[in-house]
């Protein structure tokens, strides 16, 4: 399943996330380079494993879940409509269109 998220998404107010997958890390391996905040420093590459729920991250704050869901699982109201979604927590979500 989350080999199907690999490529772009979109947040709002210029906010994004790229997957990829980690080829030397082998499968279920990905490396997950975002745009998480609109701080300059809220900008980062994350190691990424799947698991049965999404793929799991880790970030300042602790570990992270990247999930699947749908503009109103991000928490948004700009992403409201969308139904493609990966959602880390609710105000944190990037869409496909």
């Amino acid at each position: 399943m989350t080999d199907q998220w690999v490529g772009r998404w979109v947040g709002v107010e210029g906010l994004f996330l790229e997957i990829s997958k980690d080829e030397p890390a082998g499968p279920g391996h990905y490396r997950l380079h975002m745009r998480y905040g609109l701080d300059s420093d809220q900008i980062d590459t994350f190691e990424g494993q799947a698991t049965a729920e999404g793929i799991s991250f880790n970030r300042e704050g602790g570990p992270q879940l990247l999930r699947a869901g749908d503009g109103e699982a991000t928490g948004m109201k700009w992403l409201l409509e969308k139904e493609d979604c990966l959602v880390v927590a609710t105000g944190e979500g990037y869409c496909r269109d």
